[in-house]
């Protein structure tokens, strides 16, 4: 699992690539939060995403809890149907605001 960052204007757009599994759930974690400052804008691209366990729908939940606790805007593009259906199962994917591709993240996030 992989995390590339960038800005697009205001907006932090963050590129997660591979499995978010237990053994890489600690990284994507830390990195992730890292980005979460109060007022935030931040589009996670899940388009590169393959797999998602139980560990990264725990992240994920800490994740919306942090960016709501520094008022932060967070936007997830790009899920594929397996993420997808995993996230909705659990009820997680309601706490989130979820587009299709990245220019409609950001669009979102306007």
């Amino acid at each position: 699992m992989e995390i590339s960052a960038r800005n697009e204007g205001s907006v932090a757009v963050l590129e997660v690539a591979g499995d978010i599994d237990g053994k890489t759930a600690p990284a994507f974690q830390a990195q992730v939060l890292a980005q979460i400052q109060p007022g935030a804008r931040i589009l996670l691209d899940m388009e590169k995403v393959g797999f998602m366990s139980s560990a990264g729908l725990r992240v994920m939940l800490l994740t919306y809890r942090e960016a709501t606790g520094k008022q932060a805007r967070l936007v997830l593009s790009g899920l594929n149907e397996g993420v997808r259906t995993s996230m909705a199962a659990t009820g997680f994917i309601k706490f989130f605001t979820v587009r299709g591709s990245l220019a409609e993240g950001l669009a979102a996030l306007e």
